[in-house]
Order: structure tokens, then sequence, then C-alpha cells
């Protein structure tokens, strides 16, 4: 499973985040701002986004609803203190799919997150996605650049896979950094700045090769 973890208390959501790869050999993304949750969830594809009820820049009721709102499909769980009827009630009315109230046992956490992992609620990607006379065969990692066969490493596809996936939207350094090595490891940010001119480098041969574009002082983005 790949999980979205959006707590702000410090010490919880690293305790949460560490039990619930430790038990479920998930894959867990822990941010601690509303924001962080709603350009991770939109960015990435998660299993399951574990939402907090009060983050320090809005509630986790008022993302998932904006969630909801931009046509996100994935699972929703609310993670709070409140419970209410009316909060379970606004929870779900907001698009929730499950709701479990602190303080909580991180087995029955687990348990949650398995059955909502059990439905199905993000459509499957499709296998090719074409942008130009580029080729992303995402199931197999080939890639295309005017009919022509392009040997792109596992990081290389990666980026270029992130990048295609968010075309319009500009994603930061730090973004596809977690994305795609993971905040634990020691890589500098230049290293993506090294791939991408290197991914810019095999499209040469097509005009592919304009694909991806700068944003000065910020990321990368691949325009539509």
């Amino acid at each position: 499973m790949k999980i979205l973890l959006a707590e702000d208390d410090v010490r919880l959501g690293e305790l949460t985040a560490h039990m619930i790869k430790k038990k479920a050999g998930c894959t867990v993304d822990w941010v601690t701002t509303g924001h962080d949750a709603y350009d991770y969830a939109i960015a990435s594809s998660y299993d399951v986004v574990v939402l907090d009820w009060m983050m320090p820049d809005g509630n986790g009721r008022d993302i998932c609803a904006k969630l909801r709102k931009n046509g996100y499909a994935g699972a929703i769980l609310m993670l709070t203190a409140k419970d209410t009827l009316q909060d379970r009630v606004e929870g779900l009315d907001a698009g929730a799919d499950d709701y479990l109230v602190k303080p909580f046992e991180i087995e029955e956490l687990l348990a949650r997150l398995r059955a909502l992992t059990r439905r199905t609620f993000v459509p499957l990607q499709e296998e090719v996605i074409r942008i130009g006379d580029l080729e992303l065969h995402r199931n197999n990692q080939i890639v295309k650049s005017g009919g022509k066969e392009m040997k792109l490493s596992p990081r290389e596809f990666q980026i270029l896979d992130l990048l295609v996936q968010n075309k319009g939207l500009t994603l930061a350094r730090e973004v596809i950094l977690d994305k795609v090595w993971g905040l634990d490891v020691d890589v500098n940010l230049k290293t993506i700045d090294a791939t991408v001119k290197l991914i810019r480098k095999k499209l040469v041969s097509s005009s592919s090769q304009e694909l991806i574009m700068s944003v000065r002082g910020v990321g990368y983005r691949v325009e539509a």
C-alpha cells in the first residue's frame, strides 16, 4: 500500500508513519499541513489518504471536500479527536470513506487501511501516455520519441513519468526528490537537475527535447 499521512502532531505523525511502515510494509508519505496534503494527493496516486481533522492551515474536512471537488477518487480516512455524531456526519459528507477517533490502536488503523484498499477507488492508469511524439508505456517502462525507443534509467523514467502525469503543473525539486528518491535518502537537489539534463539529452533527436520546461528557482513542468 502507498499511504499519505497528514498529521501536524510531530510525535504522533512520526510514530504513526513508522508503525505503518513496520507492521504493514507500506510506503508512507508524511506531511504536516493541509496545503501539502492536497498537493501530494493531487500529484501522486495513493491507496489511502489519512487526513487529520485539525491542521495549522485548515482542517481535514475542508481538504477532503476540496480533493473530491477536484476529482480525487482515492480512499480517504479521517483521523480526529472529534467523536460526536455531527462531526462524523460532516466528515463523511465532505467525502471521507472512513473515520477513526483518537486515541486509537495502531492495529485498528491498519485494519481500516486494509479494508479501504480492498475496495476499488482509483481508476487504473492508462498503459500508454502520449504527448506530442512522446510515448510512455508505463507498465513496462518503455519510452518512445518520434517512434524510436529510448533507453532511460529507472530514475530517469520515474522523473519523466511523474512530470508527464502532472502535465501543466510545476513540480518543485523537493517534490520530485520525495517522489522518486524519498526524503530519507541523502540526495542533493542538484542530482535532479543533472538527471533532467540527461533526459533532455536523450530527447535531442526529436521535437520532444523541449517537452520539459525549467521553472527558475522552483522546479520543472511538462506542458500539455
